[in-house]
């Protein structure tokens, strides 16, 4: 069994995440997907997500792609949950290109960089609301 990880905050749920989740998940047999916890969105990536982890978790649990749903609370973690899980492919969407390449050669994982949806991001998303809101 081919076994596929990738990391995230998966805020706004968007067809781009949908696309990277897909493809994942056609790499193996059972995807894993690394949720980013609100302490760890907050502190290390600063970001405020406008889901909490429990809804972004349930909403990544209904998608047929993904398999289970861990969370993320450390940069460091993606270290052990590679052998943990017994990976084999290290993904993540190439606006992170060469950023993790460090699993590769630490651990067995294969690192995959998955081209983004281009027209769709959760920058954009909440930079058009924000512009529509001034709007008003």
């Amino acid at each position: 069994m081919k076994r596929v990880i990738t990391y995230g905050t998966f805020d706004l749920l968007h067809y781009g995440h949908i696309n990277l989740l897909k493809r994942a998940k056609a790499m193996g047999d059972y995807l894993i997907v690394a949720l980013s916890t609100d302490d760890f969105n907050e502190v290390e990536k600063g970001k405020k997500t406008y889901f909490t982890f429990e809804e972004r978790r349930q909403l990544l649990e209904a998608i047929r792609y993904v398999d289970l749903v861990i969370p993320e609370e450390s940069w460091d973690q993606k270290l052990t949950d590679v052998p943990l899980y017994q990976i084999d492919y290290f993904v993540m969407g190439d606006d992170w290109q060469g950023k993790f390449d460090f699993v590769g050669e630490k651990t067995e994982a294969e690192v995959v960089y998955l081209p983004r949806t281009p027209e769709i991001s959760t920058s954009q998303i909440k930079a058009d609301l924000n512009k529509r809101d001034s709007d008003d």
